[in-house]
């Protein structure tokens, strides 16, 4: 299906990731990874102002009382956007210097999951970690190559994951007051054509929103039947994540890259690494504050 009601937001990131929408401040959030950048986007006044970290920036997630949590390379940190003072919380693999997060998001009790990844792309390097309020990091999973998206359905029973390289959404069992997962099934195959599965969210219908890297599109895939139900086509090959926000949740940020393409590509794909946003006809949900 085509959404011909696309708006581009130029932010030329050599690797957009993580978008965020928090209600509150009426803004979505993004990083770009390699840069270190942090952007914020305020939706009604079209304002974008953008923080440099001189770190690999993972991740931005809705912390306590107004503060953000960043994933900057393997720490994470409490940063206060109108202060910019930054508090270190914890960290993982500090013996893993090419080591840094990749995709985070956080669940209905506020606990934190997070994945690694090494720089070199390394089979089998990463983990995923789930962080409480303790702030001690649990591993979940162990063996990954790419840990990346994340999503839970709305009874929070199914834990949905995926580990880029393997082209599959897994299916977990989640246990709401424990965090405990248990593997159940693959959900959904990406076919070979259609690129790698990268950042997730799922929508108030089940279904799951993902962003293909090399498929030039935000697939709609039904975890129930693991058939592919709508598409958003993207001007760019490499679309990294999505999330929802807006007044009522049905606004979609979209992140790309401009990671390994060539001139040639770039030139063809010019508004590789810039933000989408799309109205759509279904919503997602609010995403959860961190208990820290």
């Amino acid at each position: 299906m085509q959404h011909s009601n696309l708006t581009t937001l130029p932010s030329q990131c050599y690797l957009g990731e993580g978008p965020l929408w928090i209600a509150d401040l009426g803004c979505f959030f993004w990083v770009d990874i390699e840069k270190g950048n942090l952007h914020r986007y305020h939706l009604e006044s079209e304002k974008l102002e953008i923080r440099h970290f001189p770190h690999r920036l993972a991740v931005v997630l809705e912390g306590q009382n107004g503060k953000l949590i960043l994933g900057l390379d393997r720490k994470l940190v409490r940063y206060d956007w109108e202060t910019e003072e930054i508090e270190e919380l914890c960290e993982v693999e500090a013996n893993e210097p090419l080591h840094r997060f990749n995709d985070g998001k956080v669940d209905a009790q506020g606990r934190i999951w997070i994945g690694t990844l090494s720089t070199l792309f390394t089979e089998g390097a990463g983990s995923l970690y789930r962080i409480g309020p303790d702030l001690r990091p649990e591993v979940q999973l162990k063996n990954l190559s790419i840990s990346n998206g994340m999503a839970w359905t709305e009874d929070q029973k199914t834990f949905y994951f995926i580990d880029t390289p393997t082209r599959k959404i897994q299916e977990y069992s989640f246990a709401p007051e424990t965090g405990k997962i248990g593997f159940r099934r693959i959900a959904v195959e990406i076919p070979e054509e259609l690129g790698f599965p990268d950042g997730m969210s799922s929508d108030r219908d089940g279904m799951l929103w993902v962003a293909h890297y090399g498929g030039s599109g935000v697939y709609r895939w039904n975890p129930e039947t693991g058939k592919l139900v709508d598409k958003i086509e993207l001007p760019v090959p490499h679309v990294t994540s999505c999330c929802f926000g807006g007044e009522n949740r049905d606004v979609m940020l979209i992140t790309t890259a401009q990671e390994n393409l060539a001139e040639s590509d770039l030139k063809k794909y010019p508004k590789s690494g810039d933000v989408f946003l799309v109205k759509l006809e279904v919503g997602g949900f609010k995403a959860n504050q961190a208990s820290v």
